[in-house]
């Protein structure tokens, strides 16, 4: 009779946990999640969610070779041929939309796990704009755009095969860097394209405003994590938390500067379109980023920015992140050539091969890279030379640029290989293999923007060459815009201030500005045959 009761019992206790199951699997089929989300109204404005889909077919780097910009540089044959092999990689890694993921245009895919990284794309269309006139690598950040959640929230990294998140949107590591405004606006730098730009603009701030209000403390600084800033394994954090996942309850420099560039170019946008929009959020949310990080998060006697712990104090840590202060245009002038010093030093990010991501005299440091801990990145590198052109420091751009370029092909010469980053004390390519991905800056944009100091400004109608090299170098098919088509080309020279000797062949007029090291000029070109 006992025995009875107790199978009775038994059976009574498993009816009910399958019952439960039954009833827990039906909710979780229903409702994976509450949704939480409050409607954003600018992001509402998005025209790229559920906009009818562009199903062509990339084209082969065979059939589009001849259209692409065609570089010269006399003896140094193994630095075309390196730009050559980028282009032929990053066209292999173009790709058509996944029926089912809810992409909206074909792009260019970061080649590194099936899924596509928002800080990786939008470095690589800085290069795929010289690809304008046979893909629209720039469409890579429509599949961004186009899966923008209700509140504004974008994810960082996103499935190619059906277009889900990887992250929920409350993970400190599931989005940023929010660097899309700087991607679009080199884009449009290079394109004057104000269609575009109307278009982005809801989206970019939709996304800008909810990264303010879920990735910022009390005092409106901004945080992060390795894996949301994109430099994964850097020790940044307290070295009981996890780098790569953990916010450290830090204020994150890169973070908090970063925003500021995204604010100051969103209010460049709106400008560019009439001032169509009320900003006086993001005016004001910039002013006070630029006190908080002037007065907050620079040691004066290091001359240099950090993170910031949550008891006040700053972390001693020299991240290659400090350097985005450039690119933001936030520094002193008084503090600006103690804080560029660093990169000019060789016990810290003055290698063998420029610029460090790690400062060399940091305990962290790994002379073969480390990833994080000391490698060179295409991407760090672009954005510093960036930065330094932003602050007319174009001598240590260059010196910074033509190392980097050299080291790049010295490695290529060996292996014909690209790869995903470099070792700082050693000729050595690191990571993954026939990587572009975002090395394709490299071959590219450094080589025509920095070592041919070749650089556009399409909504001024102007053009930059600054004269560096003294070997005759030049490029011809040189996209100026949507219309214009260039020749450019540079005679030797003998000596770093003697004056250059161009021809340009343009079927635009524009304005040019030559600089070299003994001086400058401008001069506005016709359509046809100009020598300068």
């Amino acid at each position: 009779m006992i025995s009875l009761v107790k199978k009775w019992s038994c059976n009574l206790w498993m009816f009910f946990l399958f019952g439960m199951l039954i009833s827990l699997n039906n909710r979780v089929s229903a409702q994976p999640f509450y949704p939480t989300y409050t409607v954003n109204r600018i992001a509402g404005q998005n025209s790229f969610v559920g906009m009818e889909a562009d199903k062509s077919v990339p084209p082969k780097f065979s059939d589009c070779r001849t259209k692409l910009p065609q570089p010269y540089w006399k003896g140094r044959h193994n630095v075309i041929d390196c730009y050559w092999r980028a282009w032929e990689i990053a066209f292999s890694n173009l790709k058509s939309i996944e029926t089912g993921s809810g992409f909206v245009s074909p792009y260019i895919d970061p080649a590194f796990n099936g899924n596509i990284f928002m800080w990786d794309c939008s470095f690589m269309t800085m290069f795929g704009k010289y690809a304008k006139q046979v893909f629209d690598f720039q469409g890579t950040l429509n599949n961004f755009y186009g899966k923008q959640h209700t509140d504004g929230f974008i994810c960082r990294e996103i499935r190619e095969i059906d277009g889900t998140d990887v992250f929920a949107s409350y993970d400190p590591s599931s989005t940023g860097p929010n660097i899309m405004p700087w991607a679009e606006w080199e884009y449009f730098q290079n394109f004057n394209d104000t269609a575009r730009l109307s278009k982005v603009l809801p989206v970019l701030l939709g996304y800008y405003r909810w990264f303010r209000d879920n990735r910022s403390w009390p005092d409106r600084s901004y945080y992060s994590t390795g894996w949301g800033c994109g430099m994964d394994n850097q020790p940044r954090i307290p070295e009981r938390l996890s780098p790569e996942f953990s916010h450290g309850f830090m204020s994150w420099i890169d973070i908090n500067l970063q925003q500021i560039l995204a604010g100051k170019l969103l209010l460049k946008m709106d400008s560019a379109l009439n001032g169509r929009r009320e900003l006086k959020d993001i005016k004001e949310d910039v002013m006070y980023l630029e006190s908080y990080v002037n007065g907050k998060m620079w040691n004066e006697y290091q001359h240099y920015y950090f993170d910031r712990y949550r008891d006040g104090t700053l972390s001693n840590l020299k991240s290659i992140a400090s350097y985005w202060a450039l690119l933001a245009g936030i520094v002193p002038e008084k503090r600006m050539l103690p804080f560029i010093s660093h990169l000019k030093d060789t016990s810290e990010f003055s290698r063998l091969h420029r610029v460090s991501t790690l400062a060399a005299n940091d305990r962290h440091f790994n002379p073969d890279g480390g990833y994080w801990n000391g490698s060179v990145w295409a991407p760090t590198n672009y954005m510093v030379l960036r930065g330094l052109t932003n602050c007319h420091q174009d001598s240590l751009a260059y010196e910074i640029a033509i190392n980097h370029l050299n080291a790049l092909v010295q490695v290529y010469d060996s292996t014909k290989d690209l790869r995903e980053n470099y070792a700082p004390d050693k000729i050595q390519g690191n990571g993954k293999h026939n990587f572009v991905g975002w090395t394709g800056l490299t071959p590219i944009n450094v080589l025509l923007e920095y070592v041919f100091g070749i650089r556009a400004n399409v909504p001024e109608k102007t053009l930059l060459i600054d004269v560096r090299l003294l070997d005759e170098y030049g490029v011809r098919q040189y996209p100026f815009g949507r219309e214009g088509v260039l020749s450019i080309s540079n005679k030797k020279r003998r000596y770093r201030n003697e004056r250059p000797s161009i021809q340009i062949d343009s079927n635009i007029p524009l304005k040019v500005i030559v600089q070299w090291p003994g001086g400058r000029i401008v001069q506005n070109i016709l359509k046809g045959r100009n020598i300068l």
